[in-house]
């Protein structure tokens, strides 16, 4: 078993909104929230009594504690105030992806039992056509020309109640956040947060130096409905005074605009933010002498481009790993260490204990040797919403979450992750990981994006495929020739294809079953 070398933390038994809001009257106008589009701009004197008015709001709606409401949009600030005006309240909200269809939309409205629906009118054709037969009764639209109609009412309306809201007794170990989550394996679930869970996580979270209390700038593109950009950026950087930029979706030349603009210091990025920040032309005469640090979450990163992409914005760069079930942050990289052990996720954060083991046998393997990794700590989720067999799977009686990373540790204690226990490419036996060959493929300079993705094989059982987004003029032969030189000879790439662009997430990750499906 690992430990953490950090200090152990006092978790305070404090509801979530008013831990994040503790010190917000006391940073004045400081910008707390700043709209990348309009500068609309919400000071952390306001902030209190934003959130204070929007939690009466709800409540008018008939919003009570353990109620869940949904939140389906774009960033914006005022989807962190809704946040924290539900957590105000001992309500809980559910987070979706504003890329969903009607049919996904209303399998979670359905799922997490809703009870009303905040959104933006630019999503009503989704929506709109999802809320049938749920349990929601009232739709809250961002929009600031939204009007009322019927029980469609505007964020501005809500907000605008001049009471306060009621009195509410919040046990920290109730439920705050219900994001959804594939998990190790099947279809995507209500995870359960607890109001201690995210507390612990922000303040495992700060004894990792993250913020500079008081002075940062992020720009916030990362989406909130995700628990990466919802913990580490909104509610962490709220609670350290950072000043968050947000935008609705990440465009890189408005994103680069705005780091420019508002002196960004603190970038927190995924795997095809760095790609672009390493690689992309548009980089060239940008001005990011403002910022101090990367951090790079959600996916895995190789240690060639996370040392190509510091050394040409001119910082440090970290990573950190977690998942939703984590809430999310449970090994992140020292600083000190960013340059001395390229490529790894770093240590166990403060009172987190974590193990490898082979995932056949259940046995703990020593270091060097790759297995499942294990974690346990405040952090980890009381379960999945409503499936108690999944969560018996996923959490052991002793309380270590099985992740479905596979991953080793090396002498010094520094974890580094190879990939996903259901991802690995398994040739004659063998597993090939395809984060490891996506690395190779992303260190050559006339590589743009590459995936790798198993095909299936007669003689070998699966064979290693990858798609290339190409960068310059280069060969599939000599792309796979470049890999193989680098590699186990079981690893090396057996097809290569070029392709426009690589299907990702919005968190970042591949989507290798769109490729996995494409014809050979």
């Amino acid at each position: 078993m690992y430990t953490s070398p950090y200090p152990s933390i006092q978790i305070p038994h404090t509801p979530l909104s008013e831990f994040v809001l503790t010190r917000a009257a006391s940073r004045g106008r400081r910008p707390a929230l700043v709209c990348g589009l309009t500068g609309r701009t919400i000071t952390y004197a306001e902030l209190p009594e934003r959130v204070e008015r929007t939690a009466a709001g709800l409540a008018a709606l008939g919003v009570r504690k353990g109620d869940v409401c949904a939140i389906f949009a774009p960033n914006s600030p005022e989807y962190v105030v809704a946040v924290l005006a539900i957590a105000r309240l001992g309500a809980v909200a559910t987070t979706a992806n504003p890329l969903y269809t009607p049919n996904d939309l209303a399998k979670q409205l359905e799922d997490s039992g809703a009870h009303v629906l905040l959104t933006s009118l630019s999503l009503c054709p989704t929506w709109s056509a999802a809320i049938a037969g749920t349990s929601v009764s009232h739709v809250v639209l961002f929009d600031d020309d939204a009007s009322a109609s019927g029980n469609v009412v505007s964020f501005a309306a809500l907000a605008a109640r001049s009471r306060g809201a009621p009195a509410v007794s919040i046990d920290p170990l109730d439920l705050v956040v219900l994001p959804y989550s594939s998990g190790t394996t099947g279809m995507p679930k209500g995870v359960m947060l607890t109001h201690r869970n995210l507390v612990a996580n922000i303040l495992q979270i700060d004894g990792m130096t993250h913020y500079i209390d008081g002075e940062d700038t992020t720009v916030a593109f990362l989406p909130f409905f995700h628990i990466y950009g919802l913990t580490v950026i909104a509610l962490m950087g709220l609670w350290a005074g950072a000043t968050l930029v947000v935008m609705p979706k990440f465009e890189l030349a408005s994103y680069l605009d705005l780091i420019e603009t508002h002196r960004a210091t603190f970038l927190h990025v995924v795997p095809p933010v760095v790609v672009a920040l390493a690689k992309h032309p548009m980089i060239d005469g940008r001005d990011f002498s403002s910022v101090r640090k990367l951090f790079s979450g959600a996916a895995p990163l190789g240690a060639e481009l996370g040392t190509e992409c510091a050394r040409r914005i001119g910082c440090v760069l970290q990573q950190g790993y977690g998942l939703t079930e984590t809430s999310p942050a449970a090994i992140v990289l020292p600083e000190s260490s960013a340059t001395t052990k390229l490529g790894s996720i770093g240590v166990p954060i403060s009172d987190t204990e974590c193990r490898v083991v082979d995932p056949e046998t259940g046995r703990d393997v020593p270091p060097g040797v790759d297995g499942e990794i294990w974690i346990r700590g405040p952090q980890v989720m009381r379960g999945y919403l409503g499936r108690p067999d999944e969560t018996r799977a996923a959490i052991d009686d002793a309380g270590w979450l099985r992740t479905g990373d596979i991953g080793h540790v090396d002498d010094e204690g520094h974890f580094f992750i190879v990939d996903r226990l259901k991802e690995l490419i398994k040739y004659k036996g063998m597993q090939v990981p395809p984060a490891e060959l996506e690395a190779v493929l992303l260190s050559h300079p006339n590589v743009a994006d590459a995936a790798v993705v198993p095909l299936a094989d007669v003689d070998c059982g699966e064979v290693p495929r990858a798609f290339v987004v190409p960068n310059g003029d280069v060969s599939a032969e000599e792309l796979m020739s470049y890999v193989a030189e680098r590699v186990a000879p079981y690893k090396k790439l057996r097809r290569l294809e070029f392709i426009d662009s690589i299907p990702k997430s919005a968190s970042g990750k591949i989507l290798r079953r769109l490729l996995k499906d494409r014809p050979a």
